[in-house]
Formats: structure tokens, sequence, C-alpha cells
């Protein structure tokens, strides 16, 4: 209709013009405020980094938006968050699907909040103005450390605290940045006393991962703890007394430009509605089942009454 309507009063006076743009004449499909002031041109741009669970999360994300008639534009599968955050900062995404306690690791290496609570006041803090985070959900996905059973078993592993006596024979394995980040080798060696043989740069918690721990290329390796993976391949996931890796509930992280009360809603609305369970299960659809990704989303916003 607004297409039409321009071709009408291209045909008129300059006065006419601006006598309608004066009027307003919006049917903006977003509701309330319109998103044109956002950098996107009132497109939000929905991201995700670069493993399974959390481009699910960015379909989501997206496929609850396009329900509130929301324009919106996928960038999922990008990168690691040293490579989205920015982005998001700078306003080339306008949402992704965060972790709160690895992002205050990101933006505090300092930070020693642990709870969920403790997390979320600590974040207040320390994100920039343009940034604002939505509400946690109750789904959360840790990062740990994982062995094989026998590994366990040989090396009397229960706790990250009986890595440190032993780690100089192990090679521990995960994503590149896995070896730089405090929720990481760094952690590990200040809070444990954990010194690894050596680190294998391997993939995101996927498949190449869990190939390298069966195979014994690694003895230890980084995945996640709503990885299928884990249970399917009986690992142990070493337990973290001292809080290496904090509360990680899944939550929606926005640039203010580009979002209104109806984007705020609807990713709120998905946060009510999410739990660790639920996530796992609809990680196995995608990483076990190998179920479309778009396919797992669009049949659990259903459900949940969201779309």
């Amino acid at each position: 209709m607004r297409k039409n309507l321009r071709m009408l009063f291209a045909l008129s006076s300059a006065a006419a013009l601006l006598a309608l743009s004066a009027c307003g004449g919006g049917d903006d499909d977003s509701g309330d405020d319109p998103l044109g002031s956002s950098a996107n041109g009132g497109e939000v741009v929905v991201g995700s980094a670069n493993f399974q669970e959390n481009v699910l999360l960015g379909e989501i994300y997206a496929q609850a938006l396009e329900a509130k008639d929301v324009k919106v534009k996928r960038q999922l599968n990008i990168g690691a968050r040293e490579v989205i955050y920015s982005q998001i900062e700078k306003g080339s995404l306008t949402v992704l699907p965060e972790y709160n306690g690895a992002l205050l690791a990101y933006l505090d290496k300092t930070a020693t909040a642990t709870t969920s609570e403790e997390v979320d006041a600590a974040l207040k803090t320390k994100l920039p103005s343009g940034l604002e985070l939505l509400n946690p959900s109750e789904a959360e996905d840790k990062d740990s450390v994982v062995v094989t059973k026998e590994t366990a078993a040989k090396y009397n592993l229960k706790s990250l605290e009986d890595l440190a006596p032993v780690a100089k024979d192990l090679v521990i394995g995960g994503p590149p940045e896995f070896k730089t980040r405090v929720q990481g080798i760094v952690g590990l060696k200040d809070k444990y006393g954990a010194e690894f043989k050596s680190f294998k740069s391997l993939d995101v918690a996927g498949p190449i991962t869990v190939s390298a721990l069966k195979k014994g290329d690694v003895q230890a390796a980084n995945l996640f703890t709503t990885d299928p993976a884990v249970p399917a391949n009986e690992f142990v996931v070493l337990e973290d007394p001292k809080g290496l890796f904090s509360a990680q509930n899944v939550t929606p992280l926005v640039n203010k430009e580009g979002v209104n009360d109806t984007v705020r809603d609807a990713l709120n609305a998905v946060s009510a509605k999410l739990d660790t369970a639920t996530l796992a299960e609809l990680v196995k659809k995608v990483v076990s089942d190998k179920q479309d990704v778009d396919t797992v989303a669009k049949e659990w916003l259903s459900s949940a009454g969201l779309v």
C-alpha cells in the first residue's frame, strides 16, 4: 500500500508530499514505534554464534519476531563471541541469543559472579549504553570439561580439582577461543592449577571435538552441558566446585536503537517458555536426529503458543 501511495503522490506537488509526510500515514507492521531509525532501516537483524544450539536459538528468535509482523533478516552461524559482539555493539546485528555468564566473563575477566542473579546484576554495570539484556530464560547451557568414562576411571577424575596433578599428561581440546578465555584454559590454570600437556584447536563443541575425544586424540574436551553427545557416549562432565563456569542462562541481547516494545515482548515471551530440559530436547532433534533447524524452531514455537 505504501508503495502505491508513493507512486500516486509522486505526480502531485511538493506541498502535497510534505503534507502527507506531516500526517505520518504509518501502517508500520511492527505495531508501536517504528524501527526506521535503526542502522538497518527498520529491519531487525538476528545473528548467532557458530554452533548449532545458538543457530537454533537465533532461528527461534527470528520466527517469534516474524509472528509479530516484524521484518527480520537472518545472519546466523557467524562466529565466536569475539566476532559477533562487536557487530551487535555497532548495530550491524540487532539481536543475539547470549549466555549471561559467558558474556560477563568476556566483558570482565575479573568477574566473580556465579549465580544467575549475581551475573545479571554485574552485567548491567558492564554493558555499554547502546546494548540491553532482555529477560533471561530458565534454560541454561554451560561450558564444561568432559572426559571419557575410561579416562575418568584411569585418573580418578570427578571434578576439575582432580585435574591439577594429572593435567600435565593430558591433551585438552576445544574451539580456538577456549585457549585464551577466562572460562577456559586461563581459568583452569588460575582457579584449579590445571596445566595441560597441550591444547588442540577443534570445533565449537561439535562433531570434530566429540570424535577427537572418542578416538583419544584429546583426553579432555570443552563441550556444552546440553550436548546430546555427552549422554550418548557416556562422557563424564567434571564437576566445577569453584564456579569457573558461572550461570549461563540463555538471554536475548539487543541493540537498543534497532528494537521496540514489540520486539522486546516477543523475545521475552520466548525466554518465559524456555527451560533447560526443553533446550536439551530441541538440540537433540537438530544434532542427533538431523532435523532442520527451521522446522524444530517452528514446531516448538507452535507448541509453546508463540506463533
